[in-house]
């Protein structure tokens, strides 16, 4: 279908407030426009997946997930793992420079890991078990631990959530409660800071002394080599906006394209694909603190009560566009299970009903926190809502954009005084594949994750998982867990989204990877 020119260029009308001149994008340069806004450039102290792969433009990692999901050395040249399993050691391959020139040392990966580390939950449960890590010479380092562990390598390969990006020692010693000022990488791009507008642009230019790896690229892993000179970031924040750009050559790429949109896509001129195809989870967490969900009968009728399928058409349309799963740890990963999937996967209203006569309900309203700025999230609570109310709830909605969602989540009183009930959010599914990694698993009680659950016994056994060697003895594990979350009621997911992404048919060399990422990426003449 062909899509007729506005008559203003999007991006001037995008970026007028800074006067920017655009000009067409040559063969050189790539400019691309992001799901949202990039509001953090340090890629430790923000889990924000804006922030995330613009660290992964400029830092580079120990290893990547290649697209078997297997872990890949990428910084590191070879390493070695102590009969006991206690101590590891670390070499880094040879070429690796910052991008002020000077080399990277073992002093620098000590000094990244230990930021990392306090900031990261699964760089958390490692700490916990580290009782030494020292440099042995300018590209060794080693690993020692107070018992052992099959998650060492996973944790240092994470792709997402806190990634463990590698900075120079004197960037890494910035608290982790204070962003970084100084974005010295060593990846295949340099970040322009005398370019950067936030809200308008970010501009990242090649790396000319970058050393990529041999191996091809895949995933996270391989040869990281930049094809293009210039990487040009333009905010828009009106998708069809940004969709008319991408049909008319004025950018390069847009990561995602609304499934109401996909029918404007000239098909002449641009490529649609799924370049992610684990995807999100979309869940929701209940608040422990509050009645009526301090009730475990409660929280269990809420999730017989919402189901996935009503939900997830409502937001996503046709089936190919979202897939159900009862799965905690993600679906088609190492972890997945359906043990007790039944109570959130299909609704039964009438079971529900009778768990809230057990439970005494009162009638009481509940409130759910509705995001309505986010188009892959606005859809979901109206129809939760209507799924409680078929089993007996009372249910309020509450609309906000999704950062006044993160605010008033940290907030444990009752709704009255600004608190809640529900939440809903979504993580990619490399995020929450694991015990260690995720978040909503959480239920350390009122010092924990937002919700407040507590059940010791989900940290005990996820203390468990950490010191498991044997991968039968951590799924396992993992199972259990997961019988725990929906037996507690500590959370519930609605089901997996992946985004469409498009380009220019001029673009070759897209990478599928779980992260944006602009490597191999090379642009023939229009």
């Amino acid at each position: 279908m062909k899509v007729s020119r506005p008559r203003t260029s999007p991006i001037l009308a995008a970026v007028a407030s800074a006067v920017l001149f655009f000009t067409p994008a040559l063969a050189s340069d790539l400019k691309v426009v992001m799901e949202s806004r990039l509001g953090n450039l340090d890629p430790i102290l923000s889990a924000s997946h804006q922030t995330r792969d613009h660290g992964y433009l400029i830092y580079d990692t120990l290893f990547g997930l290649d697209a078997q999901q297997k872990i890949q050395p990428q910084m590191v040249n070879s390493y070695a793992i102590s009969e006991d399993g206690k101590t590891y050691t670390f070499k880094l391959r040879d070429g690796l420079k910052w991008h002020d020139g000077a080399p990277v040392t073992a002093e620098d990966v000590i000094a990244s890991i230990n930021r990392w580390r306090d900031r990261d939950r699964m760089g958390m449960a490692l700490k916990s078990i580290t009782t030494e890590m020292v440099a042995a010479d300018e590209k060794t380092f080693v690993l020692k631990l107070s018992e052992p562990s099959g998650v060492i390598l996973d944790a240092f390969a994470k792709p997402s959530g806190v990634p463990l990006f590698i900075m120079p020692k004197r960037v890494a010693a910035t608290p982790v409660t204070e962003a970084i000022t100084d974005y010295t990488g060593s990846g295949p791009f340099v970040f322009k800071a005398d370019e950067y507008e936030p809200g308008v642009k970010a501009v990242y230019v090649k790396n000319e002394a970058y050393v990529p790896r041999k191996e091809e690229p895949s995933w996270l892993a391989g040869g990281k080599v930049a094809k293009v000179d210039r990487v040009e970031r333009i905010e828009m924040a009106d998708p069809m906006t940004a969709l008319n750009a991408l049909n008319s050559g004025e950018v390069d790429y847009l990561q995602a394209i609304p499934f109401d949109l996909l029918p404007l896509v000239s098909p002449d001129s641009v490529t649609t694909q799924r370049l992610d195809k684990l995807g999100y989870q979309i869940s929701y967490r209940f608040n422990h603190l509050q009645p009526p969900f301090d009730n475990k009968l409660v929280r269990q009728a809420a999730l017989w009560a919402i189901g996935q399928e009503e939900v997830m058409q409502a937001q996503f349309g046709a089936p190919e566009n979202y897939t159900i799963c009862g799965a905690v740890f993600a679906c088609g990963l190492p972890f997945e299970s359906d043990v007790n999937a039944e109570m959130v996967v299909k609704p039964d209203p009438e079971k529900a009903k009778a768990l809230l006569a057990q439970a005494g309900y009162d009638g009481k309203p509940i409130s759910i926190m509705h995001v309505s700025d986010i188009a892959s999230m606005s859809s979901l609570a109206p129809v939760m809502a209507q799924q409680l109310r078929a089993a007996g709830f009372n249910v309020e909605l509450q609309a906000m954009d999704f950062m006044t969602m993160l605010s008033r989540r940290a907030n444990q009183g009752p709704v009255a005084d600004g608190g809640w009930n529900i939440f809903i959010t979504s993580w990619h599914n490399t995020e929450i594949q694991d015990p260690l990694r995720s978040y909503m698993i959480a239920a350390d009680g009122k010092g924990g994750y937002a919700g407040w659950a507590d059940v010791p016994e989900i940290g005990k056994l996820t203390r468990e998982f950490l010191t498991a060697v044997k991968p039968e003895d951590r799924k396992a594990i993992a199972t259990k867990i997961q019988g725990l979350v929906y037996e507690e009621g500590v959370y519930a997911p609605l089901g997996v989204f992946a985004r469409v992404s498009g380009y220019r048919n001029n673009v070759k060399g897209v990478l599928e990877a779980p992260t944006n990422v602009f490597w191999n990426v090379s642009k023939d003449e229009q």
